[in-house]
């Protein structure tokens, strides 16, 4: 038993050289990896909620899109009294579509850089680089490219905003301020 356990030691002593060197490497290797596999969790969830923005922004997209279609196939002629609305109602589609499409590219930019990080990660510790500063970097690059992402997203979101427009007869203020429809 004392003998066993005096080879354990000798196996575990990084000073005592082993006869089998690769075993040593990989129980390194895998605790390294464990750990950063810890690490790169949290990268890995954003990457899915931007996977989900990126998703409603090409819902966002298509209904611009499907809109847009509709509006020009029942374009009227300059003469008509609707020609107006029509046209500053696609200039307004036209730059959604646009604002959209920035939007897609910055958070899929900031996916991108994401996944970089993790990637760097991973190649940082099975390499043993000193590659910190690096991947600081570019964390911060993908949390701006991201912010930008989410600053169009809401402009878009205004810009649909000025397209809505409940004809006011149907809002039957009239009513309302007469007190005939009281809660």
């Amino acid at each position: 038993a004392k003998a066993v356990r005096a080879a354990a030691n000798r196996s575990l002593d990084p000073a005592v050289p082993s006869k089998h060197p690769c075993a040593m490497d990989q129980v390194i290797a895998v605790s390294t990896i464990a750990h950063t596999i810890q690490l790169v969790m949290a990268p890995v969830f954003m990457v899915a909620g931007i996977a989900g923005l990126l998703n409603l922004l090409a819902l966002r997209l298509n209904r611009v899109v499907d809109r847009a279609r509709v509006l020009a196939s029942s374009f009227t002629a300059p003469e008509h009294l609707d020609h107006a609305r029509q046209v500053w109602e696609l200039r307004i589609l036209d730059r959604r579509i646009r604002i959209v499409n920035r939007a897609i590219l910055l958070c899929t930019a900031s996916a991108i850089a994401i996944c970089l990080v993790v990637a760097g990660l991973f190649i940082a510790a099975l390499a043993d680089l000193n590659v910190g500063r690096w991947i600081a970097v570019a964390f911060i690059l993908a949390m701006l490219l991201l912010i930008s992402g989410l600053g169009a997203f809401l402009l878009e979101i205004r810009l649909a905003l000025l397209t809505i427009r409940v004809p006011v007869e149907l809002l039957e203020r009239e009513e309302e301020q007469r007190g005939l429809f009281r809660k």
